[in-house]
Formats: C-alpha cells, sequence, structure tokens
C-alpha cells in the first residue's frame, strides 16, 4: 500500500495547510441573478417574520460559546470510532500500520471538515443571493440573520481546521457541482430549493454523524451549534417553498422535481472522500465499491434521506416522478418522519453542548 503523506506547500497564507494544490480548484462562475427590490415593508409571511426574529435571538459568537483551550489528539483528532472509517475491517485496513491509520483518520476527518467549510461559503454566497432575489419583505429579513449565521459557520470551521488539524483539502468535485447548479440558476425558488433543501439537507447528515458520536467535545459543539442554525434555515426554506409551489404550473414543478431527483441520486452516490482514498495508492473502482457498499456510508444515506424526504414532501414536491425515485431507492418511509420534531431535537441537542462544554471548563479549571 503506497500513501502520499505529502503535504504541497505554497507561498500565501493558509494555502500552506492543503493537502491537495489549491490553484487547480480556484472557482469562479457568472452567477447572474435578477435583483428584487420591494417596496411594501408590511408585506410578507407572518411565520417568516416570527423566523426573524428568533433567527436574530439566536445568533452567537463563536470566540465565546466554544472552549477553543480544548485539544485534538493528532491521531484521531474528532475521537471518532475507527469502526465510522469504511474499509475499517478489511484486508486493506489490516494491512496498515499504526502510523498510516493515524494518517488516515486524521485526513479523512479533515476533508469532512474542509468540505464543511467550503459548504458554509457556499451557503454564504447563496443566502446572500437570496436577500437580492426573493420578494417577499420577511424572508429578505430572514435571510439577512442567515448570511451572518453562514459566516459564523464558515469562522468556526476554519478555526477548527487551521488552528487545531492544521491541515485543510479543497472544495471536492461533488460539493462544487451541487454548488454550481444551485447559484447559477436566476430563478429565486431554485435558490432555496438547492440551497435550503436539498445541501442543507445534506450538511445536517453529515453534521449529525461528527456530533453524535465525536469523542471530542470542541469537534461535536462545533457541529451541534452548526446544526442549531441549520435548523431554523431548513424551516425557513420549508416557509417560503410550500406556500409558493401550489401556484406553479404542472410543467414547473416537474422540473423541479426532476431537479430534486437527480441532486438527491448524485449525493447518494458521489459523496465518497474520493480526494483522500485516492492518496491509499489502491485502485479507485475498487475503494468505490469498499465505500459505497459500506455500512457506513448506509448509514448515512439513511440519515441524508431523513433529512431531505420529508421535506420535499412538506413543500408540494410530491408528483409521481419523485415518488417513484423514491420508492426505487428504498427510502419512502422517511416521508414519515415528522421533519418539525426532527429540527426541534437539533436545538435542544445544541443546548445540551452548552451545559457539557460548561462542564469541561469546569473540570478543566478546577
Amino acid at each position: 500500500m503506497s500513501f502520499d503523506m505529502g503535504k504541497h506547500k505554497t507561498e500565501k497564507g493558509t494555502q500552506r495547510l492543503y493537502a491537495l494544490p489549491v490553484d487547480i480548484t480556484q472557482w469562479h462562475f457568472d452567477g447572474a441573478t435578477e435583483v428584487m427590490f420591494n417596496w411594501e415593508y408590511d408585506d410578507g409571511s407572518p411565520a417568516l417574520l416570527d423566523l426573524y426574529d428568533k433567527g436574530k435571538k439566536q445568533q452567537w459568537d463563536s470566540s465565546k460559546r466554544l472552549d477553543w483551550s480544548l485539544e485534538l489528539n493528532p491521531d484521531n483528532p474528532m475521537e471518532l470510532k475507527d469502526e465510522a472509517i469504511s474499509i475499517y475491517g478489511t484486508d486493506h485496513w489490516n494491512k496498515m500500520t499504526e502510523t498510516e491509520k493515524s494518517w488516515l483518520r486524521r485526513h479523512l476527518q479533515a476533508n469532512s471538515i474542509s468540505q464543511f467549510m467550503h459548504g458554509e461559503q457556499g451557503a454564504l454566497i447563496a443566502t446572500a443571493k437570496i436577500v437580492s432575489t426573493v420578494p417577499d419583505m420577511n424572508a429578505k429579513f430572514y435571510a439577512a440573520t442567515q448570511v451572518m449565521d453562514e459566516a459564523r459557520h464558515v469562522e468556526a470551521y476554519k478555526r477548527l481546521l487551521h488552528d487545531k488539524f492544521q491541515l485543510a483539502y479543497p472544495i471536492n468535485k461533488a460539493l462544487k457541482t451541487l454548488l454550481e447548479q444551485t447559484l447559477t440558476d436566476r430563478r429565486w425558488d431554485m435558490t432555496y430549493l438547492g440551497m435550503q433543501v436539498l445541501i442543507e439537507g445534506l450538511a445536517l447528515a453529515a453534521f449529525q454523524s461528527i456530533r453524535d458520536k465525536a469523542g471530542n467535545t470542541l469537534a461535536g459543539a462545533v457541529n451541534a451549534y452548526v446544526m442549531q442554525d441549520e435548523a431554523r434555515h431548513v424551516s425557513f426554506g420549508r416557509l417560503a417553498l410550500r406556500d409558493y409551489y401550489p401556484h406553479l404550473s404542472d410543467a414547473e414543478r416537474d422540473e423541479r422535481e426532476e431537479f430534486v431527483v437527480e441532486a438527491l441520486i448524485f449525493m447518494r452516490d458521489r459523496f465518497n472522500q474520493s480526494e483522500v482514498w485516492e492518496r491509499l495508492g489502491l485502485p479507485a473502482k475498487m475503494l468505490d465499491e469498499i465505500h459505497y457498499n459500506s455500512k457506513q456510508m448506509n448509514s448515512f444515506r439513511g440519515r441524508l434521506f431523513s433529512r431531505i424526504v420529508p421535506t420535499v414532501k412538506d413543500i408540494g414536491l410530491w408528483g409521481p416522478r419523485v415518488q417513484k425515485a423514491f420508492a426505487e431507492m428504498g427510502v419512502m418511509d422517511y416521508a414519515k418522519v415528522d421533519v418539525v420534531e426532527q429540527l426541534a431535537n437539533d436545538g435542544r441537542v445544541a443546548d445540551d453542548f452548552d451545559k457539557k462544554m460548561f462542564v469541561d471548563r469546569a473540570i478543566a479549571v478546577g
């Protein structure tokens, strides 16, 4: 087994932390939009105004809410069990030395957090776009609070990577594709659908794994606090889209259902951490098969669909195309999930982490 354990050095700022060349992944595209002004300042959904009030009250400071004095174990930064690694227990894993296993843990975890950070930058840009494109004034108000949320999330993940991991990865091709599809559509509702429902749903599924399984309090808390905000963001998308989609034509709804189905299949199949696996020196096809069929990825896909399927149903994209696709993927049972309770639980778990952070801080002082 041949490992590429080197790090690409560059001269610019934090690019020196990246495990792969950053210059080949620099990215820009035409994100032209139609800007919507609204001169009726009392116009809009009361439910969105309530969400705006909640968003104002739940702003937090990552420098104060999180205890950055907590250290990470260099051999297993987030203290995740090895069973979470998809090749665990295979001949490939059993042949690895302890040094190689430590390398793999650190790089897999750093790559995950890197994609979270890049995805949050995508959400920052998408939400800024929503502020300018959405017609409802109360939606503009709430989206403005989400812009601040996303900036804080980028800040928190950046600090976790740069100060604690001291390692990062560029954006992967799968996330880049999803973000570009979302950000290049001129229609405001497609930005909502792509970001607030699909990408936020994907993020919640990934965050949940670390929040619930990390043995390191700092790593778990970062994800718990981000999830508390993301729960509101998904609610934002649900409130706006379920009022809007009933007014679309059948052809317009069908186009959006096709987008949902294709995006979900893409997310199910393509988020495989190939950037790390390719450096193992094993055939890519072999790694893809091991990863795709692993119980770890099956568990992730379950979390992914449990987050997205009930929301898709709730916003009214529940025509024959979507139901047929979900039935073929074997995920129709997730339509029964109470999405409101699911999102409320994310808030409660974050509150529990506040208590845990206080206890850990008191122990450290004592």
